[in-house]
């Protein structure tokens, strides 16, 4: 009988840096911004590291499972719907499921 593995949405460290960034877009950064993320009904303050169209990195002491929704509030913006891509160090990285414009 072989063994049974699944994806059970527990959460997956990211314990390499990147040696090379793949990403197909500018990242800005905003290490002085703030934004507000919503994670499991709670209200979080957090700040922003860096910013692009398709996703965010900010800092977030809690430890949210890999692809649990999210959304974060930037200042004069409407809420953005995301899930998280990787958590590593206080940070989180998250990809909006729209552009952000």
């Amino acid at each position: 009988m072989g063994a049974r593995f699944s994806l059970d949405g527990g959460m997956i460290p990211r314990t390499v840096k990147r040696m090379f960034d793949e990403r197909g877009e500018e990242r800005i950064e905003a290490n002085s911004q703030t934004a507000v993320l919503l994670h499991r009904g709670q209200k979080h303050v957090v700040r922003i590291v860096n910013l692009s169209s398709s996703g965010a990195m900010v800092i977030f002491s809690a430890m949210p499972h890999i692809g649990e929704e999210v959304a974060l509030q930037l200042l004069g913006r409407d809420a953005i719907q995301g899930h998280v891509m990787w958590v590593r160090d206080g940070k989180i990285g998250m990809n909006f499921t729209a552009a952000l414009e």
